[in-house]
């Protein structure tokens, strides 16, 4: 209150338009606009929230300000000049109520702790405690193990360090099977089934359709076949902010649930911005989280680092967005859910993944993210202390992230301009869209009234000769009018040049391809590797790329609407760099460096076989875990009902 009432007099006192006769009047708006969005915020939230990505705009930009000035016509002893001065009078309040509280605080978590508790007070009030305890998933998205052991070591990451220090929890590596990309291991992790990503966008024969996994109706067809109704999240679980949803019952800006149409996530945005708290947190750090990139780029430049990229304006704003208010808005949800008592709770963070895309994994700003979201676990933690039943927390990775310049950057030739010269093909159609654009998508396609679900978007044909569908250093190469797997000896034949033309370009470091006598052979620049029994002739093809990369493209060859060619880029086992066919210099997708190394931090309590291979495997662990601390059925006890 002593904040606010100073902030308010400052206000007052530096604004045209607003006057007030003594202080005692400015304690009076103070304590007027706590109480007036006490009682009309949560009407407010209904009715913004009711309209969409309108109201939610309408609700950030003018519904604090019309509290504001409602508290100063009411107050006694104080003069507005209309609504004006009262709208420039609440953002300006809402700049130096953040400052202030980041100097009182020391930015330290305990007053968003404070914060989150208070206002999910009804909650705790409601909610029966029980004994049983919860489960909180965390996926750090693109973190991976060997990084985020080196992030423990050197501090950057004080809460993860304080579990594995203290004995509570153990870390625990695991193999992120072809392809290492978020919607594979989300549907291996959440439903079992990453057999049914074969890559973050294919191709797909059949129905002439190019399925793209960050477009909220492709994620929606790709769960329909992922799902057997007993996901992880099945039973009173609530997915937040991930491709898939687990089954969960209550979905949040979740994008295969998005074509559902269902408002809370509208509701859960509403209420955070017209909360002045977080309001003024959003606005400040989103403001600063900009700035600082924009320095951070230019110091790239200036000191000439390299491998780096252009980071344009829409890179900028989307870092503001998925480091600020996405990860507050995430961090809101979490804490009213656990305060709800809800058994478990799957939440994908995206900061770090975000930034080491264009900064790179391990360079300072893509660390900084790191630290902000090892300070929201901290936050977590104290609100599992205070939630009605006890929470185990377990911090999870989907898959790392491996570094180099890009194919363009090394070559001058995008591999479909390649592609195009070396078959002479009069259409080769590209997939522009990126990982990226989809994170935008998230918050806007979840508001919206009208996305499409899945059986409302019609097949895309490519209506092109070849289709290259790249994600990361890995891409999938479609011959789109041929029906079926292309063999490599029709392909010789169409294309004489073209498998000599890849496996010798310095870029390339293997390519797959299905032969009629021999079944999958994986070739390369000095030498051919058959997958059946793998006999090598010549030089291993995969020499370098891990003791599970035959096994990998094995288990690929068998998926449903793989690529008649599969294409991995170099990769360099002395600076453990890759060469990404799309412009990002953090990427995964592929083979090469710890982007298929991506970590379990679980309570020791939790134990996990000694070697996890595959999301599914860890699917199975997890599932186990649910069922043993009594917040999920077993499968036989379902049998025997």
């Amino acid at each position: 209150m002593l904040l606010g009432t100073a902030v308010v007099g400052v206000v007052i006192g530096v604004l045209p338009g607003i006057t007030a006769d003594d202080g005692w009047a400015v304690l009076t708006v103070a304590i007027l606009v706590g109480l007036l969005g006490a009682a009309l915020r949560p009407a407010l939230v209904r009715v913004l929230s009711a309209i969409g990505w309108p109201g939610v705009v309408l609700g950030w930009l003018v519904a604090q300000s019309l509290l504001v000035y409602l508290a100063l016509w009411l107050t006694p002893g104080v003069h507005v000049a209309g609504f004006w001065p009262a709208f420039w009078a609440s953002w300006l309040g809402a700049v130096l109520m953040s400052i202030g509280l980041w100097v009182i605080t020391a930015g330290q978590p305990g007053v968003a702790t404070r914060h989150l508790l208070r206002v999910n007070r009804h909650f705790r009030r409601s909610v029966p405690p029980t004994d049983i305890p919860g489960v909180l998933f965390i996926q750090v998205d693109g973190l991976s193990a060997p990084l985020a052991r080196w992030a423990i070591h050197a501090g950057n990451l004080p809460t993860l360090g304080r579990w594995l220090s203290t004995g509570s929890h153990t870390l625990t590596e695991w193999h992120a099977q072809l392809p290492a990309t978020t919607p594979a291991s989300q549907a291996g992790l959440l439903h079992g089934a990453s057999d049914q990503v074969p890559a973050f966008r294919w191709y797909e024969k059949s129905t002439g359709r190019l399925v793209v996994t960050n477009q909220p109706a492709d994620s929606a067809l790709v769960e329909s076949r992922c799902s057997d109704g007993r996901g992880l999240l099945a039973e009173g679980g609530v997915s937040v902010s991930n491709v898939f949803s687990g089954d969960a019952p209550t979905s949040l800006l979740t994008m295969s649930t998005v074509p559902a149409k269902q408002n809370g996530p509208a509701r859960y945005l509403s209420a955070y911005l017209l909360d002045p708290f977080g309001l003024t947190r959003s606005l400040v750090l989103t403001v600063g989280e900009i700035v600082k990139e924009l320095y951070q780029a230019r110091r790239q430049r200036l000191r000439q680092v390299i491998p780096r990229m252009h980071r344009d304006w829409r890179y900028v704003l989307l870092r503001g967005a998925t480091n600020v208010l996405l990860r507050h808005l995430n961090l809101a949800v979490l804490a009213e859910q656990m305060m709800r008592g809800a058994p478990v709770v799957f939440c994908d963070f995206v900061d770090y993944d975000e930034i080491a895309h264009h900064a790179g994994p391990a360079r300072p700003e893509s660390l900084a993210a790191l630290e902000g979201i090892d300070g929201v676990l901290a936050t977590l933690e104290e609100v599992a202390a205070a939630a009605p039943r006890p929470y185990h927390l377990v911090v999870l990775s989907d898959h790392g992230q491996s570094q180099g310049a890009t194919f363009e950057q090394r070559y001058g030739v995008r591999l479909d301009e390649l592609i195009r010269r070396l078959t002479a093909a009069g259409g080769v159609a590209v997939p522009e869209e990126n990982e990226q654009k989809g994170r935008a998508k998230v918050l806007r396609a979840g508001l919206s009234r009208d996305t499409p679900r899945y059986d409302e978007v019609p097949g895309r044909p490519a209506g092109e000769e070849i289709v290259v569908a790249a994600g990361g250093n890995l891409a999938l190469v479609y011959f789109a009018r041929v029906p079926g797997r292309v063999p490599l000896e029709e392909i010789e034949e169409r294309y004489p040049a073209l498998l000599a033309g890849l496996t010798g370009h310095p870029g390339i470091g293997w390519v797959m391809v299905r032969s009629r006598a021999d079944g999958p052979i994986v070739l390369g620049r000095g030498g051919r590797r058959r997958l059946s029994d793998d006999h090598v002739e010549g030089l291993d093809p995969l020499l370098g790329f891990g003791p599970r990369a035959a096994d990998d493209l094995r288990r690929h060859d068998g998926l449903a609407n793989t690529g008649d060619l599969l294409i991995n880029s170099l990769f360099d086992p002395v600076s453990q760099e890759v060469a990404a066919f799309e412009e990002l210099i953090g990427c995964h997708g592929g083979m090469g460096g710890a982007q298929s190394r991506p970590m379990l931090i679980h309570p020791r309590t939790l134990t996990v076989p000694a070697e996890l291979i595959g999301a599914d495997a860890v699917h199975r662990v997890l599932v186990g875990w649910l069922e043993r601390v009594g917040c999920r059925k077993s499968a036989d006890l379902i049998r025997e009902g």
